[in-house]
């Protein structure tokens, strides 16, 4: 078994038919189906059927397409470790984003690699963790950048480049609590509050400073992974909005007593014990750009 092997495998998958496999990878289609024949011996099962002109993986075939793509993206990465991207390079990036790292990274990844890096595909995923940390597991992203408290420690993953941010309670201009020198945490409560789905420490957090009222089952009205939604609705009506304090520098943080005192830990995570992809030091300078200058 070779990569080219795989790589065959992987074209004549995307395209469905040997006679267009064999155009887009510049050989003959009597060489594609010994190829593909081949790999089928040594693995000891088809990998397609094959429906008069028209082919379709098997079971079998479908799962080892994954691993196929994995191991030949592993290949790659590891072809160009050590090397910094250049404006010449071409690939796609899939980067994966929660709630908060949506909000701040999203344009400016997008940005950046449109004005640096023009020939890349930038495809960005806006997800809850979990979700995220699933799609990354099966390669079908290649980083995340998620509040890593949200995430359950496993040793399939990395976690690097950590970020803290400070979480408040905010509301719009106008609102009738904006004014306050002070704000109590039952004026807090007299409102709806919106949130993304928060993290079972930070449900600690809010329990310990301001009560059982203050568990995220109680006080959060309105929840969704997408925090411009949230954003959107507190500009509307007085909803009060518990997020990072970055996320929506427009609106009005409340003083409130005492004070939340809790930070969100946004980290960089990769599959453990994988090739680095060319691209991520460019988005390690991003997140320090965007979100480290906004944490302190």
């Amino acid at each position: 078994m070779t990569l080219v092997q795989l790589r065959h495998l992987i074209a004549l998958a995307r395209v469905g038919s040997f006679v267009k496999a064999s155009d887009v990878l510049c050989m003959t289609q009597p060489a594609l189906s010994r190829s593909i024949k081949s790999l089928e011996d040594e693995l000891g099962q088809l990998l397609f059927d094959r429906i008069g002109k028209r082919i379709e993986l098997t079971a079998f075939g479908q799962a080892v397409l994954v691993r196929s793509q994995a191991l030949v993206e592993e290949a790659e990465q590891l072809k160009h470790s050590g090397r910094r991207l250049s404006a010449d390079d071409s690939g796609r990036i899939r980067l994966g984003l929660s709630s908060g790292p949506g909000a701040m990274l999203s344009a400016p990844v997008m940005a950046h690699f449109a004005q640096h890096f023009p020939k890349f595909h930038v495809d960005i995923v806006r997800a809850n963790t979990s979700s995220l940390a699933q799609m990354l597991r099966d390669r079908q992203l290649d980083a995340l950048v998620v509040d890593i408290r949200s995430l359950r420690p496993a040793p399939d993953l990395k976690v690097s480049h950590i970020v803290e941010m400070d979480g408040t309670f905010m509301c719009r201009r106008g609102h009738p609590l904006a004014d306050l020198p002070k704000v109590s945490f039952k004026n807090v409560a007299s409102y709806p509050v919106a949130s993304t789905p928060l993290s079972d420490e930070l449900a600690r957090i809010l329990v310990e400073r301001y009560g059982e009222r203050a568990h995220p089952d109680v006080l959060v009205k309105f929840s969704s992974d997408e925090i411009s939604h949230m954003i959107q609705v507190t500009e509307q009506t007085d909803t009060i909005l518990l997020a990072i304090r970055a996320c929506a520098p427009h609106l009005v943080e409340l003083p409130v007593i005492p004070p939340l005192k809790a930070k969100a830990r946004f980290g960089l995570v990769t599959v453990a014990n994988k090739a680095e992809a060319l691209f991520l030091p460019e988005v390690r300078r991003l997140i320090d750009a965007v979100m480290g200058a906004a944490g302190t």
